[in-house]
C-alpha cells in the first residue's frame, strides 16, 4: 500500500526522550518492516546527545536551519541541503547552533520505531 500525507494533516508532537525536540513519525514498522521515516524539529540551543543505533543505519537530510552533527568522531557544521548517512553501530548526535528551528528528515533502516 502507498502512503500519502498532506502537510496540513501532519502534527509534530514532543519527542518522547528529548525536551525541545518536535517529532513527527511518518512511517513505522507497522506500516513497513524495512524502514521508518520521521521528521524532527530541534529548537535553538537544543542537542540530541551522541548515541548509537546498534542495528539501524540513520539517514539524515537537513530541511532547514543550522547546527552541528557529530559524525566520524567530531562535530561538523550542517545546514539546509546537507545529507548525513550514519551506519549502524556508529556514534552520532546533532545540535541546533542557529537561531531558528533545525528541521531534519530521517530514515532508519531497519525501522527504529
Amino acid at each position: 500500500m502507498a502512503y500519502f500525507f498532506k502537510k496540513d494533516s501532519m502534527e509534530f508532537k514532543p519527542h518522547p526522550r528529548f525536551k525541545g525536540v518536535g517529532f513527527l513519525p511518518l512511517i513505522d514498522k507497522a506500516q513497513d518492516q524495512g524502514l521508518s521515516v520521521s521528521m524532527l524539529e530541534i529548537e535553538p540551543g537544543i542537542e540530541i546527545p551522541i548515541h548509537i543505533h546498534e542495528t539501524q543505519a540513520d539517514s539524515i537530510y537537513v530541511l532547514s536551519g543550522e547546527g552541528q552533527a557529530f559524525v566520524n568522531g567530531e562535530w561538523q557544521a550542517i545546514s539546509e541541503g546537507d545529507y548525513i548517512l550514519v551506519p549502524s553501530g556508529e556514534e552520532h548526535g546533532v545540535k541546533n547552533t542557529g537561531n531558528q528551528v533545525l528541521k531534519l528528515f530521517i530514515v532508519h533502516v531497519p525501522p527504529l520505531f
